[in-house]
């Protein structure tokens, strides 16, 4: 898949702890080198230490800030170092996204709206924000695995192309869907948000 080739990395359980306390008392402009490790994703490492993806992602030219693999070394910049580049890739990055979450945002208010003046038109309102979201998880799943629960690609699980990691090896339909929902919530908003990213960006 694209969004979930963030596998992840840290400096292992007793270096975590430490650089987590290091990270707050000592230097804040002092850049660190971590090791991927599995579990860990750029934005938990962005995070863990202070910094940002984007910053991440410029200190170490990466061309997919979503593909890192375990055992990989990144240098991750201090809050200060990272804080213009930060700043820049906002525009960047976050735009394509947050668009249609405010698309979303802007439907829920109006469906307040016409709760209140008009129940049927709220239940209409409701209907169609369902369709549009069911549209776009199918429309995501055709994309990625052609809507099969058992395509594989590498490291990559069934409909939604989710890392097996997240799976935690249970790669039944019932699973994929559920951590695919939750995957797209936490990260997105919504299934219609994720699409326009994928649509942006080639992937999710």
């Amino acid at each position: 898949m694209n969004i979930k080739k963030v596998l992840v990395s840290t400096l292992g359980t007793a270096a975590v702890l430490g650089a987590g306390l290091f990270a707050s008392t000592t230097s804040a402009n002092a850049d660190v080198r971590v090791s991927v490790k599995s579990g860990d994703t750029v934005a938990k490492i962005a995070n863990q230490y202070n910094s940002s993806i984007s910053a991440i992602e410029s200190a170490n030219s990466m061309k997919n800030v979503n593909l890192i693999y375990v055992g990989e070394s990144l240098v991750v910049p201090s809050s200060a170092s990272s804080t213009a580049s930060t700043t820049t890739t906002a525009t960047q990055s976050t735009t394509p996204s947050q668009s249609p979450q405010t698309t979303s945002n802007y439907s829920s208010n109006n469906t307040s709206a016409n709760y209140s003046t008009q129940s049927t038109g709220t239940t209409s309102s409701a209907s169609t924000t369902s369709s549009n979201s069911s549209s776009a998880k199918a429309w995501i799943a055709n994309k990625e695995s052609g809507g099969s629960y058992s395509a594989r690609n590498g490291q990559y699980v069934g409909k939604y192309q989710l890392s097996a990691s997240y799976l935690n090896g249970d790669y039944s339909a019932a699973n994929q869907e559920k951590v695919a929902n939750s995957y797209v919530s936490s990260r997105y908003g919504s299934w219609a948000a994720a699409k326009s990213f994928w649509q942006a960006n080639g992937w999710y």
